[in-house]
C-alpha cells in the first residue's frame, strides 16, 4: 500500500521535472539569427607579361691593357762552387795504411761455459720469537734442513734438532719465506739437497 502511494505521488513530480528540463534545453539551443557581413570588393591579382630589361655593367678589357702589365723580375742567380779534384794520391796525403795480422780466433782458446756454483741465499727473513717462549724467558736454537728447487724456493723443510719444541714451528715458517739463487751445474739450475742452517733464539737485554 505504501509503495503504491509513493508511486502516485512521485509520478506527477517526475513529469514536472522532466518538462522543465526539456524547456531549459530548448532555450539553450535556440539562438538569435546571425547577420552575415556584406561581400566586399573582389580581390584581383594581375601578372604582367612584359619582361623588364636589366642593364648589366660590363668592364671592357682591351689588349693594350694586358700588354701594359709588367711581369715580375726573375729570381736572382746563385753561383755554385765546385770543389777542386785532388791531383795527388790519397796515400801521399794521408800516408799509407799499415798492415795488421788477422787475429786467430780459435775455438780452443775461448770458453763460454758458466762456472758452477752452489745455492746462495738472497732473502733470509729472521724468525719471529714465539710468544710463549718469550713469556717464560726461554732461549735456544733450531737446526733446520731443507732442499732448494731450481727456481730458488726452499722445500722439504724439517727441524733436525731444537732445544725446545716452542721454536720448531716458528723456524719452519721463517725458512718457507726464504729465497735462494739456485745451484748451477754445467750452466743449468739444478736441485740443491740437504741445506742445513741453525736459527738462534735469544732475548734482548
Amino acid at each position: 500500500m505504501a509503495s503504491l502511494i509513493r508511486l502516485l505521488v512521485g509520478a506527477p513530480i517526475a513529469a514536472v521535472i522532466t518538462f522543465l528540463l526539456f524547456m531549459l534545453m530548448q532555450r539553450l539551443i535556440v539562438t538569435d539569427s546571425v547577420e552575415l557581413p556584406e561581400a566586399g570588393d573582389d580581390l584581383r591579382i594581375v601578372i604582367s607579361e612584359e619582361v623588364e630589361d636589366m642593364s648589366v655593367r660590363r668592364r671592357e678589357v682591351t689588349m693594350d691593357d694586358v700588354n701594359d702589365v709588367e711581369p715580375p723580375p726573375p729570381p736572382p742567380q746563385i753561383e755554385r762552387q765546385v770543389a777542386d779534384v785532388p791531383s795527388e794520391d790519397m796515400s801521399t796525403i794521408a800516408g799509407e795504411i799499415p798492415e795488421f795480422d788477422a787475429p786467430d780466433l780459435g775455438s780452443g782458446d775461448v770458453s763460454f761455459d758458466v762456472s758452477d756454483r752452489d745455492a746462495q741465499p738472497m732473502v733470509r727473513i729472521p724468525p719471529q720469537y714465539p710468544p710463549r717462549a718469550a713469556e717464560r724467558g726461554t732461549e735456544g736454537y733450531c737446526l733446520m734442513q731443507f732442499d732448494v728447487t731450481p727456481d730458488g724456493t726452499p722445500t722439504n723443510i724439517v727441524a733436525l734438532d731444537c732445544s725446545s719444541s716452542l721454536f720448531e714451528r716458528s723456524s719452519v715458517r721463517a725458512v718457507e719465506r726464504w729465497r735462494y739463487e739456485p745451484k748451477i751445474q754445467n750452466g743449468n739450475a739444478v736441485w740443491r739437497r740437504g741445506v742445513q742452517t741453525r736459527l738462534d733464539y735469544q732475548l734482548a737485554d
